[in-house]
């Protein structure tokens, strides 16, 4: 725990996924709340988008932090600020191009997640 889930708008010049997920898996690692290898995180390009309904040039990156329930809001503020923190720095921007950064944390019910981890 945590699933990270990156999604951004493919009109993002230059931008590398790869780079904005380690970026974001370190944040988590130094919050000193996950184990290395129980972050997971993935990232979505999204090819049909759209922010608001003017026809301005803009783009939008967002993150969502999934966590097993019962963590105090001001452990998943925390979590979230780094997070930004961390993810705003990988992202060009150029002129003309209004880019959100967002990100939210959701609470995955304790009771029923599962998990194995298996070593070949």
């Amino acid at each position: 725990m945590p699933h990270l889930t990156l999604e951004y708008t493919d009109n993002l010049p230059a931008f590398d996924p790869a780079a904005a997920l380690l970026a974001i898996n370190r944040a988590a690692v130094d919050s000193g709340i996950f184990g290395e290898s129980d972050i997971k995180s993935r990232a979505l390009r999204l090819d049909a988008w759209r922010v608001g309904i003017e026809p301005a040039p803009r783009a939008f990156v967002h993150v969502r932090i999934a966590l097993l329930g019962g963590r105090p809001p001001g452990v998943k503020k925390t979590m979230a600020e780094a997070v930004l923190a961390a993810l705003t720095p990988t992202v060009d921007r150029p002129a003309g191009l209004e880019i959100q950064f967002t990100v939210e944390t959701v609470d995955l019910d304790r009771d029923s997640y599962a998990k194995a981890t298996h070593h070949g």
